[in-house]
């Protein structure tokens, strides 16, 4: 039973590191197999199909990106602490995994019926997270602690800081000529710039 665990495992993690890299279009079922070290058939098998392969892995990665900046709202702490986690966390989660950005962008723009997947994946579940960020936020604007924003605007003001410095990473080495390992110590200053710029651009407005 472990053996058919591991190889079931072992495709999917071939599958993973093949559709990330190429896309689905040009990843052939040939390729996983030959990756995951089995034939062609096993992966029929397991998946039945290319399609249903990758949605069970487009599904995973929805999940943990949308979930490394929704899921943290439990903790018993203020507001912008709190926030300061999700921004962390939602960074560390793309710097795990620094292609699911450009992977989720190619997909979504050659099929733009995987949102529907997208949407069984997540459920209701963001709709209610970011409900409850929203309550959270618009307490501390009614306490003054903090300006007047939509939780829309935050939400896209923390994807938009996060995504960007994986997604211009090659455009950025080349302007600056930064190497990469350098350029792996940059992106540790990067992730407290980005929860100081969060930050920051929250304080409330000083009137003149």
């Amino acid at each position: 039973m472990s053996e058919v665990v591991n190889m079931e495992q072992t495709i999917l993690e071939s599958a993973t590191e093949l559709f990330l890299k190429k896309g689905f279009k040009a990843t052939s079922t040939t390729e996983i197999a030959k990756e995951a070290g089995c034939n062609q058939a096993l992966v029929h098998y397991y998946f039945r199909t290319k399609d249903r392969l990758f949605e069970a892995i487009f599904q995973q990665k929805v999940k943990f990106f949308v979930g490394a900046l929704l899921d943290i709202g439990k903790e018993e702490l203020p507001f912008l602490e709190k926030l300061e986690k999700k921004v962390i966390s939602h960074f560390e989660a793309i710097e795990s995994n620094p292609r699911l950005p450009l992977f989720f962008l190619n997909e979504l723009s050659a099929n733009p019926n995987r949102i529907d997947t997208i949407k069984q994946a997540v459920g209701n579940l963001p709709q209610q997270a970011v409900h409850q960020l929203e309550k959270e936020l618009n307490s501390d604007i009614e306490k003054g602690a903090i300006r007047p924003v939509s939780v829309r605007d935050l939400l896209m003001s923390i994807v938009s800081l996060n995504i960007m410095a994986f997604m211009g990473a090659p455009m950025f080495k080349v302007m600056t000529g930064i190497s990469e390992e350098d350029y792996q110590k940059f992106l540790n200053q990067r992730k407290m710039e980005n929860v100081r710029i969060i930050l920051k651009s929250l304080e409330p407005e000083v009137e003149s």
